[in-house]
């Protein structure tokens, strides 16, 4: 009797777990095994900052499945701290180490699904080994961090540093303010959220301030600096902040070494770079998730944007196709929303900015207007920015508001999607009633605003 087929899968958070449940669902014979270096699988990572917060109470809420769920359950074997050290794809067999015994083995497989995911980027600054010092990307990370804030603040030692002013930065800004945190953002670049154009990003800005977070922007951090081998303050291009606790969100890059080193191509941002079926450079590998790149609809470059919708998607396709199936995936538009505080931030497509560097042509039209009816109570206004073409091809969007009122991002998306012109946007039949929208919605009233630009008439 012949062997079962053998899919192994590399990494078990979004795009690793996805990946294998479908192909579990697609082939109930095969053999599937996922090796993960952390304690924990399948779990919502994006929700650490509220962790650590204390909007969630323990680390276990977010973790959605657990390893004997998938074993029990699904026939799904998930060995967690184990490491994967080595790939040999033509040979169809990889070396991994159990982290607790350190016992070293070998695994055969006849497809590999690399899920491996990506780190937070460790900028060349001096003192990152400080105690104090943190990066936010596991679970074990959220802890560490949620227990020393909590243990500082009850000490009456307040200060924290966040070197980064992206999602995660902005996020874990809020969630340290919410323990008690008196809190600084430095950011080298002139504004946070590099992904929005500046008229937006500074909504963001006013928003912070208002609520006491300290902003130097336009600073690169120099060094952190510490006293008996725990972190004191901060040296930037300009001051020194003291600091109690400094937390690094620079950014994050693809852990693509395993696949470098076994000869696999790699593409956008040093990603694995993979085809609309998610398949790698060697026949028997697949790649999903933040350590793959993909292709921008709109620009129709290859880019490098790990999200955790992009994973679960691209996971579920890699699982499919490991299985014999013929999934696809399209692409992304970069589509993303964050809650600062009480104001909502939704971008999709490109920036004016991205648009340029992508070689194409573009105008932006930014209104003001309200999220509902001016007459009921919780009425806001949202800010809607609009990128289009001279021909009024719809190229972005960018909104910033009350939080419940910028999923209306979505919209945009299906319009990107579709390949909508500002005028085809125009005739959208969106939803009104007062407790929702205004009967013009705002962005229906930014699509009358770029229709009216591009023509040079008042509106």
């Amino acid at each position: 009797m012949s062997r079962r087929k053998r899919l192994v899968v590399v990494g078990g958070v979004a795009a690793g777990m996805s990946a294998a449940s479908r192909a579990r669902r697609l082939d109930p014979d095969l053999e599937i095994e996922v090796f993960e270096r952390s304690g924990f699988v399948s779990y919502g990572s994006c929700g650490l900052p509220y962790f650590v917060g204390g909007l969630v109470r323990e680390p276990g809420e977010l973790v959605v499945y657990t390893p004997e769920f998938f074993r029990q359950k699904r026939d799904i074997a998930v060995h967690v701290q184990h490491e994967v050290t080595a790939i040999h794809p033509d040979e169809h067999y990889l070396e991994v180490r159990d982290l607790v015994t350190g016992r070293q083995r070998q695994v055969e497989f006849d497809t590999l699904i690399l899920a491996t995911g990506a780190r937070p980027v460790e900028p060349p600054i001096p003192g990152l080994d400080l105690k104090g010092v943190h990066f936010l990307r596991l679970v074990e990370d959220g802890i560490a961090i949620r227990e020393h804030a909590r243990a500082l603040v009850a000490q009456g030692r307040r200060k924290a540093v966040v070197i980064g002013g992206g999602y995660v930065g902005l996020e874990m800004a809020e969630a340290l303010v919410a323990v008690g945190m008196e809190v600084a953002i430095v950011e080298r670049l002139p504004q946070v959220m590099p992904n929005l154009d500046r008229e937006m990003a500074e909504l963001v800005h006013d928003e912070l301030r208002r609520h006491g977070v300290a902003l130097y922007l336009g600073e690169g951090a120099r060094a952190v600096l510490g006293d008996g081998g725990r972190v004191r303050a901060l040296d930037t291009d300009a001051r020194t902040l003291p600091a109690d606790l400094v937390l690094v969100a620079v950014g994050v890059r693809p852990n693509s070494e395993l696949a470098e080193a076994a000869g696999i191509e790699l593409g956008a941002g040093r990603a694995i770079k993979v085809d609309e079926f998610m398949r790698t450079s060697h026949p028997a590998v697949y790649a999903a998730g933040d350590c793959a790149d993909t292709v921008h609809r709109v620009s129709g470059r290859r880019a490098y944007i790990p999200l955790g919708t992009t994973a679960n998607k691209q996971g579920r396709v890699a699982g499919e196709n490991a299985a014999g199936g013929h999934a696809r995936f399209p692409g992304v538009l970069g589509t993303a929303i964050v809650k600062v505080f009480d104001l909502g931030v939704a971008r999709t497509g490109l920036t004016t900015r991205e648009a340029a560097l992508a070689g194409l042509e573009a105008a932006a039209t930014t209104i003001r207007h309200g999220s509902r009816a001016h007459y009921y109570p919780g009425a806001g206004k949202l800010h809607v920015r609009l990128v289009h073409g001279p021909d009024g091809r719809l190229l972005g969007a960018q909104m910033a508001g009350p939080v419940d009122a910028v999923l209306r991002i979505d919209a945009l998306v299906a319009a990107l999607h579709a390949g909508m012109t500002v005028d085809q946007l125009y005739e959208l039949d969106l939803a009104y009633a007062p407790p929702f929208a205004p009967v013009w919605d705002p962005v229906l009233v930014a699509a009358r605003q770029a229709m009216n630009a591009i023509r040079g008439v008042a509106d």
